[in-house]
């Protein structure tokens, strides 16, 4: 299976609480915070909804 590195690169301050709790969700803090995930229906969901917010990169 497919994974995807996601990296928080814009702060979440001055964002809807909805796009506050996806980044929570998705395990990401701190800018440049960063967290490997498995390349999925529903990570790819949380990842559109925040997408302003992250850079995606895939591993393999």
């Amino acid at each position: 299976m497919a994974k995807v590195k996601v990296t928080l690169i814009r702060s979440v301050t001055h964002r809807q609480p909805t796009q506050r709790r996806t980044v929570k969700a998705l395990g990401l803090g701190k800018l440049h915070s960063s967290v490997i995930l498995p390349d999925n229906a529903a990570t790819r969901g949380a990842i559109f909804k925040v997408a302003h917010l992250v850079s995606i990169e895939e591993v393999k």
